[in-house]
C-alpha cells in the first residue's frame, strides 16, 4: 500500500479502537439491537436522499448490510452489554483478520506464506489464553467470547463483499447498505425488548448517549468503514486487514484510561500474543508484496 493508504487505515483503526468505550457509554442508555439499530439509521438519514446508490448490486448491498448490521455489531453490541469488557472485545475481534485471510485463500485463491501459519498459532493462542480465563471477575464469559467471534466471522464476510464490489463510492456503499441494516436491527430490537422498552429508552436518552449514537453513525460507519471499503476495493484483504493490528492497542489504553478496565498479566499476555500473530502476519504479507 502507499504511505497515503496505510495512514488512512491507521486512522480508521484508531477511530475503532477508542470507539469500544464510546460503545460501552451507549449500552448504557440503550439495549444492544436498539443501540445498532439507531447506528445504522442515522448512518442513511438523511444521506440517501442525496447521494446516489453506487454501482453495485442490491443483492451485495443487503448482504453487506445484514452482516455488518445483525452479525457484526448486533453481536458485538450483545456480548457488550455484560458478557465481555471493551478492552478484551477490541482484541478478540481482531480474529477477523484471520478469518477474512483464510476465507480469502479459499475463495479467492491467495496464497498463504509460511510466516502466516504461525501467525495463526499465536493468534489462537492468544484467544486460548482469553477462553481459560472466563469468568464475571475477570470482564469475560463464555456467551461473550462466542458472540464476539461470531462478530469477527460475519466481518470478515464483509470484507469479502467489499472486495468483490470492485472500486464503487465507499460513502455510498455505506450509506445505501445501511438500510439493510437498520431494518432487521429494528425488528429484532422490538421482539427482544418490547415496543414499549424500546420507545422508553428513546424518550429517556441523555446528550452522550445520542452523541455516542452520532459517532457510531458519521465516526465509525460512513467514515471508518467507508474508508476501510475504500481501501479493499484498491488491495488485496490480507493487506489491509493486519493494520487492524492497532484496534486493541487503542481499545484496551483507552477503556483502561477512560473506564478504568484492569490489565492484569493474563490479559497483556493475550494482547501480545494476538498482536504478535497479527504483526507476523502483516510482515508475510510485506514479504509476498
Amino acid at each position: 500500500m502507499p504511505l497515503t493508504h496505510l495512514l488512512l487505515a491507521l486512522a480508521v483503526v484508531a477511530i475503532w479502537g477508542t470507539n469500544f468505550v464510546v460503545i460501552r457509554l451507549g449500552l448504557d442508555a440503550f439495549a444492544p439491537y436498539t443501540f445498532a439499530a439507531l447506528r445504522y439509521t442515522f448512518s442513511f438519514l438523511p444521506f440517501i436522499f442525496f447521494i446516489p446508490k453506487p454501482a453495485m448490486s442490491w443483492s451485495k448491498l443487503a448482504a453487506f448490510g445484514v452482516l455488518i448490521g445483525v452479525g457484526q455489531f448486533g453481536l458485538l453490541f450483545w456480548a457488550m452489554r455484560s458478557d465481555i469488557s471493551p478492552g478484551l472485545a477490541s482484541l478478540v475481534i481482531q480474529s477477523q483478520v484471520f478469518f477474512t485471510i483464510g476465507l480469502s485463500a479459499l475463495l479467492y485463491r491467495d496464497r498463504l506464506k509460511m510466516l502466516q501459519w504461525p501467525a495463526f498459532a499465536l493468534a489462537v493462542g492468544g484467544l486460548a489464553i482469553v477462553a481459560s480465563h472466563v469468568s464475571t471477575q475477570a470482564g469475560v464469559t463464555a456467551f461473550g467470547v462466542t458472540l464476539v467471534i461470531g462478530a469477527a466471522v460475519a466481518w470478515s464476510l464483509c470484507n469479502l463483499i467489499a472486495r468483490a464490489a470492485g472500486r464503487v463510492d465507499a460513502l455510498g456503499f455505506m450509506v445505501w447498505s445501511s438500510p439493510f441494516a437498520a431494518v432487521p436491527l429494528w425488528l429484532i430490537a422490538l421482539l427482544q425488548n418490547g415496543t414499549q422498552p424500546v420507545a422508553d429508552s428513546l424518550a429517556h436518552a441523555g446528550w452522550v448517549a445520542w452523541l455516542a449514537v452520532a459517532w457510531q453513525a458519521i465516526g465509525n460507519t460512513l467514515f471508518g468503514y467507508g474508508v476501510w471499503n475504500w481501501l479493499l476495493a484498491r488491495h488485496s484483504p490480507s493487506a489491509v486487514t493486519p493494520t487492524a493490528l492497532l484496534v486493541p492497542v487503542f481499545g484496551m489504553t483507552a477503556s483502561a484510561l477512560a473506564l478504568h478496565e484492569g490489565l492484569p498479566p493474563w490479559k497483556l499476555g493475550a494482547a501480545a500474543l494476538v498482536m504478535g500473530g497479527l504483526a507476523v502476519n502483516l510482515l508475510a504479507t510485506r514479504r509476498r508484496a
